[in-house]
């Protein structure tokens, strides 16, 4: 009864347009008042042990980092590098759109801050070169939540706070199933390019030119490498990486590509902390929020049901994906990997799977509401961006959906698909 009223609650702030970091600790306090279960006083003790955990740190960086390469000019460099790759193949702006997504992934890590830099620059030259406008915003969004999986990912960050789980050995989890769900895309949207008869790059192939473009983002190219690597390998930490990050965003966008001006800089800086507030909000909202949880026996009651199922392995699956595919339609990823996400990983524990693996399967699970009608953030920004209803958005949404849950399914059924790096790099 009390776990109802506080997820009912929550569902109703949120439908009724409440963020979900506010709708959390409002709940919280009133559940608190109400029922004087608790002094008040472990609001403010929860907030400060959920914000206390060293590896966030590295959340502002990553943020910055994006937001100093795409003012900086970094990005059109990423853009002429991916056009050269993959523009000739049929559908040869959308292919570029999911490339520049896998590119951008390795150096800022956000599946939102994706879609709004991706979509910006893709969306409009899509329409005009004769792509709907559902087609573009859909596939934007999807490709999108590859942001969030390829290292360095904020939502791995997130998750190996809450579990305790290495952050380097999750980055080297993720890095197969990111690229697959990149990969797969682009076949995908080839078929349904090739259908509809979508461009693709006529110009023809010059190996010198490939080489003149490399060398022009080559030095961009290498942050991401000597950024993972360096977490992977053990060379410094998730916050030190990203700190390392941003400063090499900063002198290459000031000192190479020359793309900065005060005022450009200035601009960088207010969006980094207006989106590095938000986060931090729900992040500071979900702690009193999951304690409470606990305290009442909801998270128990949910892992005690869900290992109810242990027996039958296939039923199992379905339960477990399909629990964090219905929570991720209803609820933001952020809230979703902070107050469910160790005790998803825990039940799938129990039932014999690989902690590194129950991770990537818990964030990509939570990622993909991010591009998942109703309240999907990805799905919205490509909507708004493109100008098209949200219904045609959706319907468009529907087939590169299905590719990532089909591809989400292979990475609970097939260990080596997210414990094949780990176990090379002497995580396993």
């Amino acid at each position: 009864m009390e776990a109802g009223v506080l997820i009912g609650g929550l569902v109703l702030l949120t439908i009724a347009g409440a963020p979900i970091g506010v709708a959390m600790i409002m709940i919280s306090v009133a559940f608190i008042a109400v029922t004087g279960v608790v002094p008040l006083t472990v609001v403010p003790n929860q907030v400060f042990s959920a914000l206390e955990r060293a590896s966030l740190l590295a959340i502002p960086f990553f943020l910055l980092s994006g937001e100093l390469m795409n003012s900086g000019r970094l990005t059109e460099r990423l853009l002429e590098f991916s056009r050269e790759l993959v523009g000739r193949i049929r559908g040869g702006l959308a292919q570029v759109n999911i490339l520049l997504s896998m590119l951008f992934a390795g150096m800022n890590g956000s599946s939102v801050a994706d879609t709004a830099t991706v979509g910006s620059i893709l969306i409009p030259s899509m329409k005009k070169s004769g792509y709907s406008a559902a087609f573009s915003a859909g596939i934007t969004a999807v490709s999108s939540t590859i942001g969030g999986i390829i290292p360095p990912s904020i939502a791995m960050i997130l998750l190996s706070s809450g579990v305790g789980a290495s952050v380097g050995g999750l980055f080297a989890a993720a890095i197969l199933p990111g690229i697959a769900v990149g990969v797969g895309l682009m076949v995908q949207t080839y078929f349904i390019a090739r259908k509809r008869g979508y461009e693709r790059y006529s110009e023809p192939f010059r190996l010198s030119r490939l080489f003149s473009v490399f060398r022009a983002c080559f030095l961009a190219l290498l942050i991401p490498v000597i950024l993972v690597g360096g977490i992977v390998f053990g060379v410094f930490t998730a916050g030190e990486a990203g700190a390392i990050t941003a400063v090499c965003a900063l002198f290459l966008g000031v000192f190479v590509y020359r793309g900065f001006t005060l005022q450009s800089l200035g601009a960088c800086v207010f969006r980094t902390v207006k989106n590095t507030s938000s986060v931090f909000l729900i992040i500071a909202a979900a702690g009193p929020f999951s304690w409470l949880l606990t305290r009442i026996g909801a998270l128990d009651g949910l892992e005690t049901w869900m290992t109810g199922f242990i027996d039958s392995p296939v039923l199992f699956l379905f339960v477990f994906i399909g629990f964090i595919l219905v929570v991720g339609m209803i609820m933001d990823a952020v809230a979703n990997l902070i107050v469910l996400g160790p005790t998803l990983v825990s039940i799938a524990q129990a039932a014999g799977y690989p902690e590194f693996q129950a991770c990537v399967v818990v964030a990509v699970g939570f990622l993909i509401g991010t591009a998942t009608p109703p309240v999907g953030v990805s799905y919205f920004t490509a909507a708004y961006i493109a100008e098209e209803s949200l219904e045609k958005v959706a319907v468009a949404l529907v087939p590169f959906l299905l590719l990532e849950v089909a591809l989400l399914f292979l990475m609970m059924l097939i260990p080596p698909f997210t414990m094949w790096m780990p176990a090379i790099l002497g995580y396993v």
